[in-house]
C-alpha cells in the first residue's frame, strides 16, 4: 500500500500541538511499519529527524509560490496529476486538498471555533468551516483525538459515528520524564525558584486573560507570596487583554514571558515548577497536561471538554469561567505539600496511559482498514 502523508506541518521549525502530533506520528510510523511505502509531501525540504527516511519513506517536495493554501492548492494538483499518487492520503490537521485519491483520512483535533466563534479571527473561522465541508464530502474516515471530540463532531455536523474514530494523542516519553533539572534555565529567563507554569498560546481560547486575573486575585489575597507565574508560548488572538490585566493588577514583576520554547527546555521547567496550570476553555485533547504529569509536576486544569479524559483523576479541576475556583485550586496545591505529592504520584500513573507508539499503531490500523474497504 502507498500511503501519502502531509508532512508540511511536522516540518515547521516552531511546533505546537498539531505540528507535534504530525511529527511524532511520522516518526513512530517509521519505526513500526517496514511494509508499506510512504510519500512525505512537504512544501520545504524536510529538516532534522524527518529528513532521515528509511527505504520505504520518500520525501516529495512540492513547491508552491503562495504563502498559504499549499494543502488546498499544491497538494490538490499532486493528487490530480502528480507522480506521487497514494492509495490512501492522510492529512493530520483539519483540512483535505480539494482533489483526493479514492481513500482519504483526516484528523480534526477539535471544533472550538464553532463553540467560541468570538475567540477566533474571522478568516480562521471561514477557513475552518470551508475545510469541514470539504472533509464531509471527501473523507473516507475522520480521526479525532478524544471521545469528547468524537461526540462533538458527530453531533454538531450530523456525521455517522462509524465514520469518526477517536485515537488519543501521546507524548515524547524520552524527553518528558522525571529528571534532575538544570537550574541555569531559571536565570536565562529571569525566573525565581518558586513558580507556577502555563504552556500554550497566549490567547482567549486558552483563557490566558482570565488566568492573569486569577493570578492577580491570588496575589491580592497573599501579597507576601513569592511565586511567579511563568507563561510559555507565543501571543495569540486576544493577547491585548493579557497585557491589560497585568497592568490592572500591577503584576509586571510577578509574571514572566519566555516566548515559545522547544522540548529541550520545557521538560526542565516542568521538573522545576511547583504546579502546572491549564485553564483552557476548549481542548481536543490537552497534550501539555499529560507532559506535565509525566514530569512529576502537579496539575490543575479546566474541567471542560476533553481535559477530564486526559487528566483522569490525577489533576485538581475547576470551572475555567470562575476566577475564584482557579484561585482556590492554586491555594490547595501551593500551600499543601501532601496535595502536591498526591498529584505527582497520580499524574505519573495517568501519563502511562498515553504514547505516540500506541497512537501510531491505531492510526496505521485505520489507514489499512480504509484501504481495504469502500468509503463509508
Amino acid at each position: 500500500m502507498n500511503i501519502g502523508l502531509d508532512a508540511s506541518r511536522a516540518n515547521k521549525p516552531h511546533k505546537t500541538g498539531v505540528e507535534w502530533y504530525s511529527y511524532h506520528l511520522i516518526e513512530e510510523l517509521k519505526k513500526i511499519d517496514k511494509e508499506n511505502h510512504y510519500f512525505l509531501y512537504t512544501d520545504k525540504p524536510l529538516q532534522g529527524a524527518l529528513a532521515k527516511c528509511p527505504e520505504n519513506f520518500q520525501e516529495c517536495l512540492l513547491s508552491w509560490p503562495l504563502p498559504r493554501f499549499w494543502t488546498l492548492g499544491r497538494l490538490s494538483l499532486e493528487m490530480l496529476c502528480g507522480k506521487y499518487k497514494p492509495d490512501v492520503l492522510f492529512v493530520a490537521a483539519h483540512t483535505l486538498p480539494l482533489i483526493v485519491p479514492k481513500k482519504a483520512v483526516v484528523t480534526i483535533h477539535d471544533i472550538g471555533f464553532e463553540h467560541f466563534p468570538e475567540l477566533y479571527p474571522w478568516a480562521d473561522k471561514l477557513y475552518h468551516r470551508f475545510a469541514i465541508k470539504v472533509i464531509k464530502r471527501l473523507a473516507s474516515k475522520i480521526i479525532t483525538v478524544s471521545n469528547y471530540s468524537k461526540k462533538d463532531i458527530v453531533d454538531f455536523y450530523r456525521i455517522s459515528p462509524e465514520k469518526v474514530a477517536a485515537v488519543y494523542n501521546g507524548y515524547d516519553t524520552a524527553k518528558y520524564r522525571v529528571m534532575s533539572p538544570d537550574k541555569t534555565i531559571l536565570g536565562k529567563y529571569g525566573i525565581k525558584d518558586e513558580f507556577v507554569l502555563f504552556i500554550g498560546r497566549l490567547e482567549e481560547k486558552k483563557n490566558t486573560p482570565r488566568l492573569i486575573e486569577a493570578w492577580g486575585e491570588f496575589k491580592k489575597k497573599y501579597p507576601e507570596d513569592k511565586h511567579q507565574l511563568v507563561l510559555v508560548g507565543k501571543p495569540g488572538f486576544g493577547f491585548n487583554r493579557v497585557e491589560e490585566n497585568i497592568q490592572k493588577y500591577n503584576l509586571a514583576s510577578d509574571v514572566v514571558f519566555t516566548g515559545w520554547l522547544g522540548d529541550d527546555e520545557l521538560p526542565q521547567l516542568l521538573n522545576l515548577a511547583k504546579v502546572f496550570i491549564f485553564p483552557s476553555l476548549f481542548e481536543g485533547f490537552g497534550i501539555p497536561v499529560v507532559e506535565s504529569m509525566a514530569c512529576g509536576c502537579p496539575v490543575i486544569c479546566s474541567n471542560t471538554t476533553s481535559l477530564p479524559e486526559a487528566a483522569g483523576s490525577a489533576a485538581l479541576m475547576f470551572d475555567p469561567l470562575k476566577t475564584a475556583e482557579n484561585v482556590s485550586r492554586l491555594e490547595q496545591v501551593l500551600f499543601n505539600e501532601t496535595v502536591q505529592e498526591s498529584l505527582r504520584e497520580k499524574g505519573l500513573k495517568q501519563a502511562q496511559n498515553f504514547s505516540w507508539n500506541r497512537c501510531a499503531q491505531e492510526t496505521l490500523k485505520i489507514l489499512t482498514d480504509v484501504n481495504n474497504i469502500a468509503k463509508i
